[in-house]
């Protein structure tokens, strides 16, 4: 079993893009259920007591106080960085915004395999100040992972000749990955974020408990778990960001 094309995804993506986005056509059907039927071995299992990574840009304030020596009163003298609350570290129920792997008002706890992957996913600017949750899992969970072909490149035979099984789909799977990883732009529309939403939906109802895909910003992976009470806050900490490394490639010209 495999999928009708290596170009599957980006068939599905142009689908729900400009034909039909809520009752999906057949073939855009046919291609969600091509991602169970060929998920074998894109399974794993997330133990209870396995330790996440949740971040977000902002911070709560604690009042700093010191005692007055003649009083021995305590003075207000500052106001420090202190985290978000635990409830503030979880997503909102009700009003979460639009995501890579939910719509909007529909809320998805959004992780990371390390503290740095997921600091560099809220892509802080300099100075700035962010919030970080150590959340632990509490049960065993079922998730797809996306990235297994991470990484690789397509083969430039696929275009000159009828690929294989297995190179349709190395290439389909690396497609989905590649759509979940890529970093969201301010200017995007959220329309973009239709496809891997659906995606993401699907996946759902078929009884996982959430997706992992690799971080394009970091060396880790993020997790997008659709039950927001599977993991609990055990830590908050603050960190301020004090370098951002800019890389470029030239873009080409027609």
């Amino acid at each position: 079993m495999s999928f009708k094309s290596w170009r599957s995804y980006h068939d599905f993506q142009r689908a729900v893009h400009t034909k039909q986005r809520y009752i999906l056509d057949d073939e855009s059907k046919n291609f969600l259920n091509s991602i169970i039927k060929t998920c074998k071995g894109r399974e794993t299992e997330v133990k209870a007591g396995s330790i996440l990574w949740r971040a977000q840009n902002g911070h709560d304030w604690k009042p700093y106080y010191q005692e007055d020596p003649d009083t021995r009163e305590d003075i207000h003298v500052d106001d420090i960085p202190s985290p978000f609350s635990i409830e503030r570290m979880k997503p909102l129920t009700g009003s979460a915004l639009e995501g890579r792997a939910n719509p909007k008002g529909i809320p998805c706890l959004y992780v990371a395999t390390d503290k740095k992957t997921a600091m560099s996913e809220v892509r802080p600017w300099l100075g700035a100040i962010i919030s970080i949750g150590q959340f632990e899992i509490i049960n065993d969970l079922k998730v797809l992972d996306f990235s297994v072909e991470h990484g690789s490149k397509h083969n430039l035979g696929l275009y000159f000749r009828k690929p294989t099984n297995k190179e349709t789909l190395n290439a389909v799977w690396r497609d989905i990955d590649n759509a979940f990883s890529e970093p969201t732009r301010a200017s995007d529309s959220k329309s973009d974020y239709a496809p891997t939403q659906i995606i993401s939906e699907f996946i759902k109802s078929k009884g996982y408990d959430g997706i992992a895909y690799k971080s394009s910003l970091a060396e880790g992976h993020n997790l997008a778990l659709f039950n927001l009470e599977s993991a609990k806050v055990v830590g908050r900490s603050v960190y301020k960001t004090s370098s951002i490394k800019f890389e470029f490639e030239p873009v080409e010209e027609n």
